[in-house]
């Protein structure tokens, strides 16, 4: 789950880094195949994901914890924590954080 932790003014450097490790600590929740099963079941009706699929999306994400923050996604909130002079993430921040683990998800889910 995405924490909110609030801090002090920070460079436009920190704030990707935080973003990037809020993002890799999603990631890494979703690498745990209890929580990934249990998510497809919630959000796509999938009781089960066979073997392949899973190893496809675990290495996706894999990847993705690597990959550096996409900042077109996350141009706003970006733009948002400038404005605030903060790295608050509220609840209204977490879709943009699933929506980009929804770009793997979605290739799996038929």
């Amino acid at each position: 789950m995405i924490e909110n932790q609030p801090t002090e003014k920070l460079s436009y450097t920190q704030r990707i880094d935080h973003i990037r490790t809020l993002r890799n600590s999603l990631v890494k929740d979703f690498l745990d195949e209890a929580n990934l099963m249990r998510y497809f079941a919630e959000q796509y009706r999938h009781m089960h994901l066979n073997t392949r699929k899973l190893e496809f999306i675990k290495k996706e994400l894999r990847e993705l914890l690597d990959a550096p923050v996409d900042l077109v996604h996350y141009a706003s909130l970006l733009l948002e924590m400038k404005q605030e002079g903060t790295a608050s993430i509220t609840a209204s921040h977490h879709k943009l954080f699933y929506d980009e683990l929804e770009k793997i998800f979605s290739r799996y889910a038929h």
